[in-house]
């Protein structure tokens, strides 16, 4: 058997990744369930800004690290994850224009992440987010 089968490779089983999204208000950032999973459902991360590119990236870090901040619950129990940090909020929501938002609707950017699954980050480009409000259920698009 073991000859029959000389020079064959198993196929690797990986399971695809839904699309990393990471949504911007202006009291949090949200980011989907895709966006942990991404990131191996970490208790912290790290948020980092690339000014030059416009980019956001997360990545997991351990509590005792500076700046790292509280993100998913333990064993992966976890929809989507919003980081209310003023001092995140405030350094990311810099890169995003946030529509008008008439009484009643939370202006939002949303765009959508690369995973990079070797070293367990997901980079958010600034310049590829799309503009909407939403009720307090459910999304309406807006031109």
């Amino acid at each position: 058997m073991a000859a029959l089968l000389q020079g064959f490779e198993e196929v690797q089983l990986v399971k695809p990744l839904g699309k990393t999204v990471m949504t911007v208000t202006d009291a949090a950032i949200r980011f989907n369930k895709a966006t942990a999973e991404a990131l191996d459902f970490p208790a912290y991360v790290k948020v980092l800004i690339n000014e030059k590119t416009k980019q956001i990236a997360v990545t997991p870090t351990d509590d005792k690290a500076d700046n790292a901040v509280k993100f998913c619950k333990p064993n992966g129990k976890q929809s989507a994850v919003s980081i209310k940090d003023t001092a995140i909020v405030t350094a990311v929501k810099e890169y995003f224009t946030l529509p008008e938002a008439s009484e009643g609707e939370t202006a939002y950017q949303s765009v959508n992440g690369t995973a990079y699954q070797d070293s367990k980050t997901v980079i958010f480009d600034a310049a590829n987010a799309t503009s909407g409000t939403m009720k307090r259920r459910g999304r309406k698009k807006t031109a």
